[in-house]
């Protein structure tokens, strides 16, 4: 089985339960994970993993309306973990990231060109959690013949998205899953995932699987 470490954890979300959601997807295509809440621990040293994934919310928090949460949950990223997720794209690895790792790593100004894009305060924003219909996109491996789907969640707007990036799906108009390589590795974001009910969908359970194929370098096989 291909090693997934899932980096977890943060405010505003059940990340225990979303990061156990996410591994019972990806371990139907054998992808078998590990989750901590040790962001910088585990990105300590160099990684011996071929997926690395970052369902997180972890930033430094700077805006007033988290002046008091800043002391328990302020996060800046150490160099050596900056180090080691771009070693390990190097080595040809794959990072999958969901929902808010457009927001986490706000201190590392190379983390929006590693991801794609991130979240631009105060200009990104969402509306309330809800169903939205989700548009898919294009003959990407990762979505290719998949029908459109609607899922209750959040549908994150106006973030700051790189000129190359080509939008696999879209709520509203807002760009929401991409796929892109990086350095010799592969990146996916997908800014769904806000809680369980996202990874209960059938459709968006075959994105993620696929997803990891493509970002282990494997035929991507699943269908719906």
């Amino acid at each position: 089985m291909a090693r997934n470490l899932i980096l977890s954890g943060g405010l505003f979300h059940d990340f225990a339960a979303t990061s156990a959601a996410l591994a019972e997807v990806l371990a139907e295509v054998g992808v078998e994970s590990e989750i901590t809440e040790d962001i910088a621990g585990a990105l300590s040293e160099p990684s011996e993993v071929q997926l690395i994934t970052v369902n997180a919310l972890r930033w430094q928090m700077g805006q007033d309306r988290f002046a008091d949460l800043r002391d328990e949950w302020r996060f800046t990223l150490p160099s050596q973990a900056r180090t080691t997720l771009l070693d390990h794209l190097d080595r040809g690895g794959g990072l999958l990231c969901m929902h808010a790792a457009s927001i986490c790593f706000d201190d590392w100004q190379g983390w929006p060109r590693v991801l794609g894009g991130c979240w631009t305060w105060p200009k990104s924003h969402h509306p309330p959690l809800g169903w939205t219909g989700v548009r898919v996109h294009g003959k990407h491996p990762v979505v290719d013949g998949l029908r459109d789907f609607d899922v209750v969640d959040e549908v994150y707007s106006d973030l700051d998205v790189l000129p190359d990036v080509e939008p696999l799906a879209s709520a509203n108009g807002q760009p929401l899953m991409w796929a892109r390589p990086v350095r010799r590795g592969r990146v996916f974001y997908d800014a769904l995932g806000h809680d369980t009910r996202s990874y209960d969908n059938e459709v968006h359970r075959t994105v993620l699987q696929r997803a990891a194929l493509w970002l282990l370098k494997r035929p991507v096989t699943i269908t719906e």
